[in-house]
């Protein structure tokens, strides 16, 4: 495959990948924030369950393309041996508090935007300027001290998935096991709930949004490994392409849309057609100024937060979890962190309320 047949391929190989995630996500309701809202307020763990279901699909198969030689997941840079520490902690609280601001992350702007969510629109612009602006703009600057100046050196063990990293410790390979056990781990979490194994529907759903990762990683692999241009390796994520999305619509910018670009516009495409499948096609907009406030807010926090955490719900939560990158546990934690002192100052009155011990009087 020659250069600039991988500049076409790529975009439509991102566009029908897209199109199928948005169309699982739109039809399942497949929402991180609304999976951990009503796991914590409601006791209901059914999101939950098909979003860690997803990343356990995807763990499997990037690992079984990895073990196969069909992929090489060293280019990726999720899986650097300088770990950003201080950028997955300090962009996943950033990204969370965001998200709660929003009602949902940047995947699910996209998706609710292929219903007619014109609330979701605004966000998504101003999530990927915010991220464009991060990336390679004046806020670039201030990544580069708090995040890339303080990285964590991991080339002993020569990035920084943890299965690399166990086998440097332990001196030998342990790739596949520790594969196996963190997905194994993760089904039988899953699993384990009578209830979700009695809706197959909702599992499959999981299932495909994850394999919809993994195929990311082969369509890109495949297109670096016979092109004699660069194409970066991915899988997928909404903060970045985002942007990048938005440039391309806007500007001549003298290169082709990537994967990553299509994947975004696909699922959008996605989402429509699982909106006007589930006759659930409705515009919305903003109630009034405090709630735009809010939206700009939460979408230029999400927009910063996942350049310095390098990957947002999708790309932290999914396709660096299906690469065992170290990253991602600590951007998720942080992420679902930010999320629940953003829902506790919006519901509770207080960032901290969700924390306090009962019983314990408000300040």
């Amino acid at each position: 495959m020659e250069g600039l047949e991988a500049q076409l391929w790529l975009p439509l190989v991102g566009l029908f990948a897209g199109t199928i995630l948005g169309y699982a996500a739109r039809v399942s309701r497949f929402c991180t924030l609304s999976a951990l809202e009503r796991h914590w307020y409601a006791g209901d763990s059914t999101g939950l369950r098909t979003w860690v279901l997803a990343t356990a699909s995807a763990i499997i198969a990037t690992q079984a393309l990895s073990l196969a030689g069909l992929i090489d997941l060293s280019s990726s840079f999720y899986l650097s041996s300088s770990f950003g520490l201080s950028g997955a902690v300090i962009g996943g609280l950033l990204f969370g508090f965001g998200m709660a601001l929003v009602g949902t992350c940047g995947f699910g702007a996209v998706v609710r935007l292929g219903g007619g969510s014109l609330r979701s629109l605004i966000v998504l612009l101003v999530l990927g300027l915010a991220a464009l602006a991060t990336q390679r703009g004046v806020m670039g600057q201030v990544r580069v001290l708090a995040v890339d100046d303080m990285a964590i050196n991991l080339s002993f063990a020569g990035d920084q998935s943890l299965g690399s990293i166990v086998s440097a410790v332990l001196g030998a390979d342990l790739h596949a096991p520790v594969a196996m056990l963190v997905a194994g781990s993760l089904l039988v979490w899953v699993f384990r709930d009578g209830s979700y194994r009695r809706r197959p529907r909702i599992a499959a759903a999981g299932i495909v949004i994850g394999l919809v990762i993994a195929f990311g990683w082969l369509a890109t692999s495949l297109a670096a490994g016979s092109s004699f241009a660069p194409v970066q390796i991915e899988a997928g994520s909404f903060v970045v392409p985002v942007g990048d999305l938005i440039l391309q619509i806007i500007a001549v910018t003298g290169t082709w849309p990537d994967y990553g670009v299509g994947l975004v516009a696909g699922t959008l495409v996605g989402a429509a057609l699982g909106a006007w499948r589930r006759r659930d096609v409705r515009w919305e907009a903003c109630d009034d100024a405090r709630e735009l406030g809010r939206h700009l807010t939460g979408g230029a926090m999400m927009g910063i937060g996942g350049v310095f955490a390098m990957g947002c719900t999708v790309g932290q939560g999914l396709s660096a979890a299906s690469a065992l990158a170290i990253s991602a546990p600590v951007a998720m934690a942080s992420i679902a962190l930010g999320a629940r002192m953003g829902l506790g100052w919006l519901l509770e009155g207080s960032a901290i309320a969700p924390f306090r011990r009962p019983g314990l009087p408000a300040e």
